[in-house]
Parts: C-alpha cells; sequence; structure tokens
C-alpha cells in the first residue's frame, strides 16, 4: 500500500536512504483517479526496493509549494536525497515502472 506522505513526514522518509517517489494529487482530480491505482501496484510491485506514497495537495501545502506543483498529479522521484525525475499528468504504468528502475541503477 503506497505511504501517506505529508508535510511533517517527507523529511524522514527522504532521509531513510531507499528512493522515494511521491505522486502529488487531490480527490476532485480526474486524472489522479487513474494513476492512484497504478501507484498502489507499483508500492505492491516495489516493497522494501522503493519507498512510494501519495501526497495529499489539499491536506498539505508546504511540499506542494516546495517542489512548484502546478499540476496534478504529479509524480516526483527521490534518489539519494534529491529530486531526479518529475512526470506530470497521467500515463500507463510501463511509464512509471521505467523511471523508478531508472531510480534504483
Amino acid at each position: 500500500m503506497a505511504l501517506a506522505i505529508t508535510d511533517s513526514n517527507f523529511l524522514d522518509l527522504l532521509s531513510e536512504g531507499k528512493p522515494l517517489v511521491v505522486d502529488f494529487w487531490a480527490p476532485w482530480c480526474g486524472p489522479c483517479k487513474m494513476v492512484a491505482p497504478i501507484i498502489e501496484e507499483l508500492a505492491a510491485d516495489y516493497e522494501g526496493k522503493v519507498l512510494i506514497g501519495k501526497c495529499n495537495v489539499d491536506e498539505n501545502s508546504d511540499l506542494p509549494a516546495e517542489y512548484g506543483i502546478r499540476s496534478i498529479p504529479t509524480v516526483l522521484f527521490f534518489k539519494n536525497g534529491q529530486l531526479v525525475d518529475k512526470h506530470v499528468g497521467s500515463a500507463p504504468k510501463s511509464t512509471f515502472e521505467a523511471k523508478i528502475e531508472a531510480v534504483l541503477k
């Protein structure tokens, strides 16, 4: 299951040493609803290798502001605590898998 990522727990998750994938979303966002099951599948597929979670932009404002999130869904990919890739909009699972595999290298 995807983690709930918030303004308050983000830095702790980022410092765990594993790659981190964050899906910025909102309950009213249609494309976010298309990406949500993919994020859940990826969280299960990469459990133990990559931390994968979702940040509700309606409930958390600091983190989206810090990373300049202007459109949702936006998925950010972090490696060694640094932002290394990003995807804006919905996409098939294979697109996200390729980006996660790149982060794991």
